[in-house]
């Protein structure tokens, strides 16, 4: 009887373990979901500087008692550029949308917020990514829903739809109302 060397075994195993990791990955409920360690936690700390003569985004305005959505966006980003009508649409409907300007040159932001419209309560500027690194943003564009009492509910990276909107934001939106 012949011996079977024991690394011949080993590819087919390697292969089986990467398609039932890649199917696991494929079948969860929402595989475009980005999940945050930041989700269920205080949002961290907020410190931006102005951007030109607009409201400047406080850590107070996350603690108000108010649900807000955060934005981080940038002039340079296609996608934010995408997204930014939805966010003109969700302020006409009273919702409180609060924007982090991402590494971006002031005058640019300013050139792509005269141009799009200024959909933002308040806004700053995070030139050096602090406060986006302490937030955990990845990519741009990622908007954030934050309970009144400044705890992230959840985070949704890449821009926003309107599918989106009514599928995630919403929902989010009311649990956290539902908290406070």
């Amino acid at each position: 009887m012949a011996k079977i060397n024991p690394l011949l075994i080993l590819p087919p195993v390697l292969l089986a373990g990467f398609v039932a990791f890649v199917a696991v990955g494929n079948l969860r409920e929402d595989r475009d979901d980005l999940p945050s360690a930041r989700a269920g936690h205080p949002a961290p700390q907020i410190t931006l500087e102005t951007l030109g003569e607009r409201n400047l985004f406080t850590d107070e305005m996350i603690r108000d008692g108010e649900v807000t959505l955060v934005n981080f966006f940038a002039s340079w980003c296609p996608p934010c550029r995408a997204e930014h009508p939805l966010f003109e649409d969700l302020t006409q409907e009273g919702v409180t949308v609060l924007g982090v300007n991402y590494r971006d040159e002031p005058a640019r932001a300013e050139d792509f917020l005269e141009e799009l419209g200024d959909p933002y309560a308040a806004i700053g500027a995070d030139p050096r990514a602090r406060t986006g690194l302490d937030w955990g943003v990845l990519g741009l564009p990622e908007t954030f829903v934050v309970d009144g009492e400044g705890n992230i509910v959840m985070r949704h990276a890449g821009p926003l739809t309107e599918e989106i909107i009514a599928t995630r934001i919403r929902p989010a939106m009311e649990r956290a109302g539902a908290t406070n």
